[in-house]
């Protein structure tokens, strides 16, 4: 009888200790997850007001005339544009099929990369421009980065020597001047091989040549 009895009472001693265990556990899990909403709420906040810099800033750069590929139509006008944006990419051209095929190339990237300015201005048109930043080959682009001149692509001799370049090369030779954000993979999705984006690029170039012939 006295066996039952001491039985008895272990067992509501145990259920006892496993009961203020059990609440233990779940003030913790309680603790923990206000702890996490907590987090998660500062993270959130964090989120939105990055979300709402970023958002300003493409208002900004929208106004400026990124996100498109423009022509500077007088060379006076180079100044103001690359004193406005942080970040610029100029085309200096002339109407041959070289530089055709740049401009399908930087008419895709400037759509992809709203954060840089991507302009074209006519090289003969504009002698006193030509002649400051010493162009001589065309087609040539000017990187341009807080107002001043920090590269040159030259023709097509960084890009294979060969005007079937893609544009993702092109794109990883901009990055190389840091002129575009890039994270290390092509964030263009216009075709599913390069070799597609090479023989469209070159096909649409020709056909553009022989419209304006």
């Amino acid at each position: 009888m006295e066996n039952s009895k001491i039985q008895e009472i272990l067992e509501k001693q145990v259920l006892t200790v496993a009961k203020a265990v059990e609440d233990k556990i779940d003030d913790d899990i309680a603790a923990l997850d206000r702890l996490d909403l907590d987090d998660l709420e500062a993270l959130r906040e964090r989120r939105l007001q990055q979300m709402k810099r970023m958002a300003e800033k493409r208002s900004r750069w929208i106004s400026l005339g990124h996100g498109e590929y423009s022509e500077i139509p007088v060379e006076k006008d180079f100044f103001s544009v690359v004193k406005a944006s942080d970040r610029v990419v100029c085309h200096f051209y002339r109407e041959n099929w070289p530089c055709k095929v740049m401009d399908k190339h930087l008419n895709i990237l400037a759509k992809q990369h709203i954060e840089t300015r991507f302009v074209k201005i006519n090289a003969e048109k504009s002698p006193f421009l030509t002649e400051k930043l010493k162009i001589i080959v065309l087609p040539t682009l000017a990187l341009v980065k807080n107002a001043k001149v920090e590269d040159y692509v030259v023709g097509f001799d960084e890009l294979g020597g060969t005007d079937e370049f893609s544009t993702e090369e092109l794109e990883e030779r901009l990055a190389k001047c840091q002129v575009i954000f890039y994270e290390g993979e092509s964030s263009i999705n216009v075709s599913k091989s390069s070799a597609q984006t090479r023989r469209s690029v070159r096909q649409s170039a020709r056909a553009d040549s022989s419209d304006s012939e």
